[in-house]
């Protein structure tokens, strides 16, 4: 219970925690930044960690001038991008041989099968969109791993992912976290951009459930 409400404190006064960070770390503070996205992307068992809130309150800080945006986001865009690519091919090297190996027990060649026929068909926009979704960025590269969806085209949208979700979010919290009303409400704005995160996957789960009445 305390862990959980260590994490929600976290997400919810980020600004605070970040700034100190910047105060305690210096110049660190982008490995540390680093070492979160890359986490939250490429490391299956972190999809808990804060990602798109994270990326508005650093743009933000980079309007301070507490952090350098030029230094910032390509940094994060690789950190986005290197754990996407870390994410599948554990999915490829290891996820198969967890599949092999409980083949016919607990998993099916049927199962794997449809997967990999639906990510050589909507693999591009799903590697693509999920970036932009909370816990699914962290296993979309994961199963396409799993699936074999070739590297290549996986690559290519993953890059283009990376650039899109921390361009995107990091120059919203550069131009848009320190107007006054944003930034003195900005529990609400991240609890904002969190429910924002979301409503992609619960419309999709909406329209999943209506889809079977």
């Amino acid at each position: 219970m305390s862990l959980l409400t260590t994490l929600i404190d976290l997400v919810l006064h980020l600004d605070t925690h970040l700034m100190t960070l910047v105060q305690d770390y210096g110049v660190w503070v982008y490995a540390i930044l680093f070492a979160i996205i890359f986490a939250e992307t490429g490391l299956v068992f972190a999809p808990f960690l804060p990602g798109d809130s994270l990326l508005f309150v650093a743009g933000a800080l980079c309007g301070l001038d507490a952090l350098q945006l030029h230094w910032l986001m390509p940094l994060l865009m690789l950190a986005a991008f290197s754990g996407d690519n870390t994410n599948y091919w554990v999915g490829r090297l290891i996820g198969m041989r967890v599949f092999q190996r409980f083949e016919g027990r607990l998993l099916k060649r049927e199962h794997l099968d449809k997967t990999h026929s639906f990510y050589e068909k909507h693999g591009g926009k799903t590697i693509l969109f999920a970036r932009f979704m909370p816990i699914i960025r962290t296993f979309a590269p994961f199963v396409a791993g799993i699936a074999l969806m070739r590297y290549r085209l996986f690559v290519l949208y993953s890059a283009a992912g990376s650039i899109g979700w921390i361009g995107s979010l990091t120059l919203a919290g550069f131009f848009f976290g320190n107007i006054p009303v944003v930034k003195n409400n900005l529990t609400l704005i991240i609890l904002g951009v969190i429910f924002l995160s979301f409503l992609p996957a619960m419309i999709q789960y909406i329209q999943h459930k209506n889809s079977k009445i």
